[in-house]
């Protein structure tokens, strides 16, 4: 083998030393070079317990320098292990946990959620995939019917079909949809939908749903079981009668009327009229009458209400008894839904709930618009829908009432019976926030807002408690704190009045922002008291093992 000049071979043949010029050519970087070259032998030597002999080529050595020996360590050296750590260090640094592009599992999704951490099922998984799938998506549907949002929906699907084996699991939601696709490796994929198509009032199903998926995630209950609970729960009767829910209905619409500033005969008015729409509303709905028309109608027998009690001189201001008539019809759960949606992650959904939510508000100013015309032609005066309205009861009084009210709004929901009474504490609570926030001078937009942060992590702490999702306590809580009379004033006048359009457009946009508003807090809520209620979902679990 010829050398190049400059060059020389040690006659043992090891490694070859650099001289001469190229050596200051060379400068700081052949240094470095040459020293992590000296530590990786070093380390060498540390873990084969052999000596090596390496020649420096650091400056200042002779030319014809001999060979350097290098001191063998033993066995429990502190160099090699020194050498070793800071590699580790340096990757950790240079290097993170987990490859940035990995794409997310699936079951990550449930971090945060009563149902994290589910417990797998030894012989989960069988050659009846179908099965599981099957029941995953009639309980997804269930919940969609019960009034579930979407990643209450999502979270559930997960847990289930983990918990009983099944991983490689995708799931889609849409507005009324759900898609589970199982692609098993080197097997053939399972992908099936499911269609809701009608949606009810049912607190308490989706309440005891909770409870089974919680099981089911724990461990205690098999899939056979599982379609045995949720066929009971399907088909069990809901917790009230529907004349207590239409009574229900009534007294809120006469204590919005008194909380507003009504009198006692406005909210007799407000009450009977309630009543009115109610048995509308059911005559509508078992002749599939759809619902834009069934919300119209209502609203305008509602404003005919009103207009005939002016003419007979009833001594109650006929926007008060618009108004305590027309709030159960407004879509503001709707809405909140509909931002909730937004916020988790789910467009699609939240766009669907959206145009559902507008579409009512439409209805509500056609019916309204329509009972104005047939007003005017009996001589009545128009409704002034944007005077003010201020209370005139004592705090103690109000504070009462609005506790009341949500939990009437809860026997509306028909939520569970032991759920009222929490319901309704939240909901003064949170009432009690929006009046301190005001007096504070927080603003129409910021009071709300904090009202229902308070109201979102109160709801998570008791609804976790009592074994139930956040939902069931936070809407009926909450409902004080939305401004659908607002939008609606909005969109009366926007309708009604055209030349005042430009004021309708800023309070249609002010209000929008108030129920944004609200609807983050309620999520901001729920999030912020996630590590404060961890424990609490494992609390009737830890019951049970008690008792045994």
């Amino acid at each position: 083998m010829s050398n190049t000049p400059g060059d020389s071979v040690d006659p043992s043949g090891d490694a070859t030393t650099q001289r001469g010029p190229e050596l200051g050519d060379r400068g700081q970087a052949g240094k470095k070079q040459d020293a992590q070259r000296l530590l990786d032998q070093l380390g060498e030597t540390g873990k084969s317990g052999r000596s090596r002999t390496v020649r420096s080529s650091a400056s200042g050595t002779a030319p014809n320098a001999g060979p350097i020996p290098v001191v063998q360590h033993p066995p429990h050296a502190q160099h090699p292990r020194q050498s070793y750590a800071a590699r580790r260090v340096l990757r950790r640094l240079v290097q993170g946990e987990a490859p940035p592009t990995a794409p997310m599992n699936i079951v990550d999704r449930l971090a945060g959620s009563p149902y994290a951490n589910p417990t797998i099922q030894v012989g989960g998984v069988d050659a009846s995939a179908r099965k599981t799938i099957d029941f995953a998506l009639h309980l997804a549907e269930t919940m969609f019917r019960y009034g579930a949002g979407v990643l209450e929906v999502e979270t559930s699907i997960i847990a289930v079909t983990a918990a009983l084996g099944l991983r490689n699991i995708e799931v889609d939601i849409t507005n009324q949809s759900v898609i589970i696709n199982y692609a098993k490796k080197d097997a053939t994929p399972i992908t099936l939908l499911r269609v809701v198509r009608s949606w009810t009032n049912n607190y308490a199903g989706l309440a005891r749903v909770h409870e089974l998926v919680t099981d089911i995630g724990r461990g205690g209950v098999g899939r056979d079981e599982a379609i045995r609970r949720l066929d009971e729960i399907i088909h069990s009767p809901k917790p009230f009668p529907r004349w207590m829910v239409t009574v229900a209905e009534a007294l809120f619409a006469g204590i919005v009327v008194a909380v507003i500033g009504g009198t006692m005969s406005g909210a007799v008015v407000a009450l009977l009229s309630s009543l009115l729409v109610s048995w509308i509303a059911r005559i509508l709905g078992k002749w599939r009458v759809p619902d834009f028309f069934v919300t119209a109608t209502s609203s305008f027998a509602v404003t005919i209400i009103a207009l005939v009690c002016s003419l007979l001189a009833v001594p109650l201001s006929p926007v008060v008894v618009v108004t305590g008539g027309i709030l159960l019809l407004l879509p503001s759960g709707r809405l909140v839904s509909a931002v909730q949606d937004a916020i988790n992650g789910f467009p699609v959904t939240a766009a669907g709930r959206f145009l559902s939510a507008f579409l009512t508000f439409g209805a509500l100013v056609a019916g309204i618009a329509v009972a104005l015309v047939f007003g005017s032609l009996m001589g009545a005066g128009s409704i002034d829908i944007t005077q003010p309205l201020s209370g005139a009861l004592p705090l103690w009084l109000t504070l009462l009432l609005v506790g009341l009210a949500s939990v009437l709004i809860g026997i509306a929901e028909q939520t569970k019976p032991k759920l009222l009474l929490p319901s309704g504490v939240i909901g003064l609570i949170g009432y009690a926030v929006l009046l301190l926030g005001n007096a504070a001078g927080f603003g129409d937009r910021v009071a709300p807002a904090a009202a229902a942060v308070v109201v979102g992590a109160a709801a998570r702490a008791v609804a976790l408690r009592m074994n139930a999702p956040q939902l069931v306590v936070a809407v009926p809580a909450i409902l004080f704190l939305l401004t659908g009379l607002s939008i609606f004033r909005a969109i009366f006048v926007i309708t009604m009045s055209p030349g005042a359009s430009v004021e309708g457009t800023v309070g249609l946009f002010n209000a929008m922002i108030i129920i944004l508003a609200v609807a983050a807090g309620v999520v901001l809520g729920d999030n912020l008291s996630r590590p404060l209620t961890r424990g609490l979902s494992h609390t009737e679990h830890r019951r049970r093992n008690r008792r045994r």
